[in-house]
């Protein structure tokens, strides 16, 4: 699966790019009848639902002349939204000053969810301020994060 996900990317990130858009997430959960390939699109002016359908229509070539997929799935192009995942370094620095839910691949003293606001994103790893304070999280150990959205901000 891992296999796939990383052909995927190889393959559509540079379609999304010359298209003047950035590939935040790709997603591929296969199913027996019908899988989903979920990409999460973004551009410093944001996304419309214009935007989306230009990139499902590139995509969808790429895909029908490479074809990747051997079962039956569905496309769907997004944007972020306000709960945006954080999946690069760029994503962490980006928001510096923001809170993210970040989950772990593992415990770390029994924990693998934490969420604060993020203080420093280096290269290997993310500080979080957290209620208990400050925890260094090695990119490499995230399973998964997104920003935390403040719904009364203007």
């Amino acid at each position: 699966m891992a296999v796939l996900r990383e052909r995927l990317q190889q393959l559509l990130e540079p379609v999304v790019e010359a298209l003047g858009y950035e590939l935040v997430l790709l997603e591929f959960s296969p199913s027996t009848k019908s899988g989903l390939l979920r990409l999460y699109i973004d551009s410093p002016g944001g996304i419309t639902i214009e935007d989306c359908e230009r990139v499902s229509r590139e995509v969808a070539g790429q895909l029908d002349v490479e074809d990747p997929i051997s079962s039956g799935y569905r496309l769907e192009v997004s944007s972020p939204g306000l709960d945006r995942p954080l999946v690069k370094p760029s994503h962490y620095e980006r928001f510096v000053g923001e809170q993210a839910r970040v989950q772990l691949l593992a415990p770390r003293d029994g924990r693998r969810r934490f969420v604060g606001w993020i203080r420093i994103a280096g290269t290997d790893a993310v500080q979080l301020e957290t209620q208990d304070g400050l925890v260094e999280l090695p990119y490499a150990e995230i399973d998964r994060a997104r920003l935390v959205p403040e719904y009364d901000r203007e």
